[in-house]
Formats: structure tokens, sequence, C-alpha cells
């Protein structure tokens, strides 16, 4: 019928010559500790609420992971942080480790648990991530200096900079707002 696409190569679906978008939807994948989940080294959640989470929540565009649990770590956990300074992405190219404050080496597992979340970040189309500051995974505008001090440094956590790397734009909490404009 003339003025009617039919199929969905693009994400849309004709009706009466109107297009409604459904598969071009931007996913988001958010760090399950944001919404409450008890997923952290310490036993807790950090809650996070804001009116978009609540949206993308209704309108089943959000998924959410740890990946450090997803990456076998337990929880409770011992504390860890990417040494000397360093960030995610030397930690993804060998030139850093994950230590825990036992001084544990956990980088397989924050390397592992960053895949694990890529994985199931691109298998739910997800092409924005909304991942918790400060963590070694996750922290993506600064992260702890390895030094178990509570300084913080610029830089990112390895799931983050591994997101990057795979062209998952990433936000932290505080960038909410431009996150929720980009993805109406």
């Amino acid at each position: 019928m003339p003025g009617r696409a039919e199929g969905g190569i693009f994400g849309f679906h004709a009706c009466r010559d109107r297009f409604r978008l459904t598969d071009m939807t931007p996913k988001i994948l958010i760090s399950a500790c944001l919404l409450g989940q008890p997923v952290r080294y310490d036993g807790r959640g950090k809650p996070f609420s804001h009116p978009a989470i609540d949206r993308w929540r209704q309108e089943g565009r959000m998924v959410t992971i740890c990946p450090e649990m997803a990456g076998g770590m337990s929880v409770p956990r011992p504390p860890a942080e990417i040494e000397k300074g360093a960030s995610g992405v030397d930690v993804l190219e060998g030139r850093a480790r994950v230590l825990e404050v036992t001084g544990g080496d956990v980088t397989a597992q924050f390397i592992a648990g960053a895949e694990r979340a890529l994985a199931f970040a691109r298998a739910n189309g997800c092409t924005y991530a909304l991942l918790i500051d400060g963590s070694p995974s996750c922290g993506s505008v600064a992260i702890y200096d390895g030094s178990f001090s509570g300084v913080k440094h610029a830089g990112n956590g390895v799931t983050a900079a591994l997101f990057e790397k795979a062209g998952i734009a990433v936000f932290s909490p505080a960038d909410i707002d431009r996150l929720d404009a980009l993805t109406r």
C-alpha cells in the first residue's frame, strides 16, 4: 500500500503513515548499586534517585549489572583500588593492577567482569551507561588513587574504560541530566 513501510530494518513500524520508534530507542546500562542493590564491596547499595531512571524503568529501557560481581567477586569483599594512581585503561593494557587493601591481586576478576558487562550491554542493545563514580570498575570521572587513603584522581575504572573503547558512552550520576537529554 502506498505511503506505508513494512518491516523494521530501521527500527520503525508504519501505522497510517506515521512512524513510531521501537528498536532504535536507546537503552541504558546502569550500575546495580545505583538502584540500591547491595552489591558494593561493603555489602550495601548506593541508591540514586532521578526522574529519568523512573522513566527508563517504565519504558523498559534500562538494564542493570554489577561488573565486579559479574567477575566473580563476593559481597562483602575487601576494598580494591587501581594501583599507583593509574586508570582502567592502564589495567586493560597490562600496565597496572587492581589490588585489594589486603594486597590481593583482583585484576583478572575486574577484567572478566568488565568483559561480561560489555557482552551484557551489547546483548541488550545498550549504547549508554550510567555508572557509579569513584569505583575501580565503574568510575568515569574520578577513581581512588591506589593508596587506600580516600584520595581520588581523574581517571576511569576498568569497565568504564572498556565501555568507552567499545563505543558505549559512559556517564556518572552527576551527568544524568545530560544523559537524559541525549536519550530522549
